[in-house]
């Protein structure tokens, strides 16, 4: 069973000094609003309402924090999170993109989901999540030219490719790989950038987006004495 499936509620910030005082390895998952974030979030958790999509456009502008480890699988249950214990962090960023969010709104984000994705030592890596029939737009592109300066990996998740045929989904994975090729640093080396095609209706690329999201995070050959313990009915 998936590491993720332990994922649990764990907190949420709007302000930078609220960050978890926790040293585990983070993962952040950011997209456009619309680009199937919270619906890719759990059902790689396997968990119907871990991640939630507002209703009201703009209105979800904190980071919420899951935790892997530390407490029993099952969401039902009542105890407490063993902070001790806690493996890794999952970071669900504010869906960004709608034209109605304010000004103020808007500069709020920037700042939170800028200084957090290129100063937080515990992120370990950034998961971007993007229409496969919309991918890269300029929010898009400027989330990862936020993260690319770190040195860290980023995986994309194009979503959606149900919506698409067969040939249309081997050129869009084609051409966001050449996108992704072509950021390289200072030395003309590229960047540890990886993308795979998913869908959840479809339910495709959920096992590969699982390994690479387990691997990032070091979850990859952990203990299973969670994951082997069997849900209350």
């Amino acid at each position: 069973m998936s590491k993720l499936w332990q994922a649990r509620f764990f907190t949420t910030v709007n302000h930078l000094r609220d960050l978890p005082r926790t040293t585990v390895p983070e993962i952040a998952f950011a997209g456009r609003s619309n680009a199937g974030k919270s619906t890719a979030i759990n059902i790689l958790c396997n968990q119907k309402g871990l991640a939630f999509a507002s209703k009201t456009p703009g209105r979800t502008q904190h980071i919420n924090f899951f935790s892997i480890g530390g407490a029993h699988v099952a969401m039902h249950r009542k105890d407490e999170t063993n902070v001790d214990e806690i493996q890794c962090l999952l970071a669900d960023l504010p869906g960004y993109g709608y034209a109605e969010v304010s000004g103020d709104a808007k500069l709020h984000w920037q700042r939170l989901l800028g200084d957090y994705v290129q100063r937080r030592e515990q992120l370990a890596a950034l998961v971007l999540i993007m229409d496969a029939r919309r991918p890269f737009t300029d929010l898009d592109i400027q989330m990862l030219e936020w993260f690319a300066p770190t040195g860290k990996p980023i995986h994309c998740i194009l979503t959606k490719v149900d919506k698409l045929n067969r040939n249309e989904s081997v050129n869009v994975l084609r051409q966001a790989q050449a996108k992704l090729d072509s950021y390289v640093d200072e030395d003309g080396e590229g960047f540890p950038f990886t993308v795979q095609l998913f869908s959840a209706l479809k339910r495709i690329g959920i096992e590969e987006a699982t390994a690479k999201i387990e691997e990032l995070v070091g979850l990859s050959g952990a203990g299973d004495a969670l994951a082997d313990e069997p849900e209350e009915p």
